[in-house]
């Protein structure tokens, strides 16, 4: 495991950070990785445009798909396949 050493924290920073470690029973280090991992996640996350993005090539790639099926294949009516399914 690496060792990252910060250097001139500010006091104040470093108690908060005491606070929350003593509140949550961990330790200063711990609290650290755990905040920045959370961070880190954070800014991995897609945002909402990529997120858009992603959604219209996924209707995209469906579209293309439904294209690419036989066009002479009959496909029975849903409604009709309901109906029997619920009269058994």
């Amino acid at each position: 495991m690496a060792t990252l050493h910060a250097l001139n924290i500010p006091d104040e920073l470093y108690a908060q950070l005491q606070e929350l470690a003593k509140a949550e029973n961990s330790s200063v280090d711990a609290q650290v990785i755990r905040i920045l991992q959370n961070a880190l996640q954070a800014k991995m996350q897609p945002t909402e445009d990529e997120r858009r993005k992603n959604v219209l090539q996924l209707l995209e790639e469906s579209r293309l798909r439904r294209e690419k099926l036989p066009k002479d294949i009959e496909w029975p009516d849903s409604t009709a396949l309901l109906r029997e399914d619920r009269d058994r």
